[in-house]
């Protein structure tokens, strides 16, 4: 019910509002001392009215970062492959699923991401606590999880808009929250995470 809500609020931006949002967002993102000082960082190319994504990944590749991009598998697990720029990604339908921008090149398997500084991770809100609510596929439950058994504690970083930083989202007991949230207005951290 919660996920419908904010996905029909993003339903109403316009290509505009996408747009703008992911400049600012990017503007915001690069100020985060975390991803000033990061060598290896998980990302994903937003699809859709998502919180856009690609002028973050390219001027992170513009400071020689290594941008690791997810392809989703069958199992809804993530592998990974390296950003070379937005002309190295593939347009790929899943099933019954929305179409995702993956990378086109070599796999680096499912454990590649515990080595990342950083993790970018996409949602639909996040919470006072910095709890965050995915699509609900279950993909980043086990991103997280395989760090969390790597001993891996890169900082969670959740890109989202606005008005998707809200009081309270239920929470199950495997979720874990992130340090900070990204919006095109600024920069909130969580200090409990």
């Amino acid at each position: 019910m919660l996920r419908r809500e904010f996905l029909a609020v993003r339903s109403r931006l316009t290509a505009d509002d996408v747009r703008e949002a992911a400049v600012a967002l990017a503007e915001r993102a690069l100020e985060l001392p975390e991803l000033a000082r990061a060598r290896t960082v998980a990302a994903y190319v937003s699809v859709g009215s998502e919180p856009g994504t690609l002028a973050l990944l390219d001027a992170l590749r513009a400071r020689g970062v290594r941008v690791l991009l997810p392809a989703l598998l069958p199992d809804n697990d993530l592998d990974w492959g390296a950003y070379a720029g937005e002309g190295s990604l593939a347009r790929v339908q899943h099933g019954g699923k929305m179409a995702l921008f993956e990378p086109a090149g070599e796999r680096l398997g499912p454990d590649s991401v515990t080595g990342a500084d950083v993790v970018l991770l996409p949602g639909l809100a996040v919470d006072a606590r910095g709890m965050r609510l995915g699509r609900g596929g279950g993909s980043y439950d086990r991103v997280l999880a395989r760090l969390e058994r790597a001993g891996a504690h890169p900082a969670l970083v959740v890109l989202l808009y606005d008005s998707e930083v809200v009081d309270h989202i239920p929470a199950e007991a495997h979720d874990r929250p992130v340090q900070a949230v990204v919006t095109p207005s600024g920069v909130r951290r969580f200090p409990s995470a």
